[in-house]
């Protein structure tokens, strides 16, 4: 099933806190019962907690692999000739050497060479002028989901907003791409920016490798976020199809363990997930744990470490996904004993046990949180609203929620919930007004918050009477002001 076709729950939270990849999986309010077991397979051990018969210590060094000159690089040095004839050299009487003088000093000994002067192998030289060939990419269509909606619901095409389908960059910079230019906010500018890395990725030169592997994931990562998964596939095969023919082998490892982001590999994984395959999306995040935890051992642990955590959290995202609960926390778990642990961290995994119906799991977590005194109030409140929710205090999440609220308007995952707690006293009327002065207050912001559209969408729906205008006129105002990759399922407005 493609993600297409999901959509998201109505007691979606916006929690921003917590890691990106797991945001959507750790923002239910509560889940009634635990789910049954799942036949899934067991989730990757994350690499950052030791087994105590295999503990991180340093392996001993993979040997260099010496680069034997070739027969016309080595040179053999004559022979002298020596005359062994007796009467080629008239004879000449020895002469006396003079004594030696033990006395002389010993030179003293060359410094040694410092770690600057040491000679260090030359990087294999690796040229692929496939990778900037024009075939190697798809034409990007001109047309997109938000697009469809307003031609079908909206009649009137003077009403219908002006967006932006050609993917025109040559007039902005990068970061007016990502960010406004007057805002902080995000202008999902992702067509743009992919039609940016192609042309430049046509117009650099072979040799500058690294900053070639650089562009096609910036053109990767764009796609992915436009939904345009088919041609995702297509192009990321392209591009591990001509790394995979590089030759000699040990030109091929260089690439892959030096050169090579790691987000072109998280996205090659991604790639078995939009074909369909959760089972082999599984086993290939395994082996990027297993990668983190050997390249971890055998030098900058911290950067590996760090990346180790993100396919743990994208992992147990996964089996959320699934269900599968079980897998999900255990995965998270041993991070929770590293030092320092994020709070972000404990809440979302308190977040997942309430999802599973495990109560006093989560209460264990979201007490732990409560504890820290470093942990911001905002952040304690919407667990103690979480945990009051998926006990059916709607009372008390209410007037949690709203204290929060009440301090910082701005607080869009407060809100969200709120909306949701007043809709659980039975107070619809209450709860669209509340999301609907946020969204009024902030639309450039959550125009691309799909729960928040999920939710409203949802109580107009429970409104049947003004269901189909209040559903138009949100959707006008989200084609105003979002930008690309929006999951259109969450206006829950059929496309066909």
């Amino acid at each position: 099933m493609s993600e297409d076709n999901k959509r998201p729950s109505a007691i979606d939270s916006l929690e921003h806190a917590s890691p990106p990849a797991l945001a959507s999986a750790a923002s239910e309010l509560y889940v009634a019962s635990p789910s049954p077991p799942i036949d899934e397979p067991e989730g990757p051990n994350p690499f950052l907690v030791d087994d105590p018969e295999d503990p991180l210590s340093p392996e001993p060094p993979t040997p260099r692999l010496a680069v034997h000159p070739s027969s016309s690089q080595v040179s053999v040095a004559a022979a002298v000739d020596i005359s062994l004839s007796a009467a080629a050299s008239p004879y000449r009487p020895p002469v006396q050497l003079p004594s030696v003088n033990v006395n002389k000093p010993v030179p003293a000994f060359p410094p040694a060479p410092s770690s600057d002067t040491e000679s260090e192998p030359d990087a294999p030289a690796v040229y692929l002028p496939q990778l900037v060939q024009p075939t190697m990419f798809l034409p990007i269509p001109n047309t997109d989901p938000l697009t469809t909606l307003l031609t079908k619901f909206v009649a009137n095409p003077e009403k219908r907003p002006k967006r932006d389908l050609t993917g025109e960059w040559t007039r902005s910079d990068f970061q007016t791409l990502v960010h406004s230019p007057h805002a902080p906010q995000m202008t999902n500018s992702w067509r743009a920016l992919a039609r940016m890395a192609r042309d430049r990725i046509v117009e650099a030169d072979p040799e500058d490798l690294p900053d070639v592997l650089n562009l096609w994931s910036l053109r990767l990562s764009c796609l992915s976020r436009m939904r345009l998964f088919n041609q995702t596939t297509a192009e990321t095969t392209n591009l591990f199809t001509v790394l995979s023919a590089v030759e000699p082998p040990t030109a091929r490892a260089y690439v892959f363990d030096t050169l090579l982001p790691f987000e072109l590999e998280v996205l090659q994984a991604r790639v078995r997930y939009w074909s369909g395959d959760p089972r082999g999306y599984t086993d290939a995040l395994g082996a990027l744990l297993r990668k983190c935890r050997r390249k971890a051992r055998q030098g900058d642990r911290e950067m590996w470490a760090e990346r180790g955590a993100r396919v743990a959290l994208i992992a147990a995202s996964q089996f959320v996904e699934t269900k599968d609960f079980t897998a999900a926390t255990r995965l998270l778990e041993p991070l929770l004993a590293q030092p320092d642990p994020t709070h972000e961290l404990r809440s979302a995994v308190g977040r997942i046990y309430l999802q599973a119906g495990q109560l006093a799991a989560a209460e264990r977590h979201f007490a732990a949180v409560a504890r820290d005194p470093a942990v911001p109030q905002p952040l304690k409140d919407l667990n103690a609203a979480f945990l009051a929710s998926a006990r059916g205090d709607w009372a008390r999440a209410n007037a949690i929620l709203g204290d929060i609220v009440d301090r910082d308007p701005e607080n869009f995952s407060a809100v969200n919930n709120l909306g949701v707690a007043l809709l659980g006293e039975g107070k619809l009327k209450e709860g669209i007004d509340v999301l609907e002065t946020a969204f009024h207050a902030a639309p450039s912001t959550l125009a691309m918050a799909e729960p928040f559209l999920f939710n409203l969408s949802t109580l107009y729906e429970l409104r049947s009477a003004v269901a189909a205008d209040k559903k138009r006129e949100l959707l006008i105002e989200v084609a105003k002001w979002s930008g690309d990759g929006l999951r259109t399922t969450c206006l829950k407005m059929p496309t066909n």
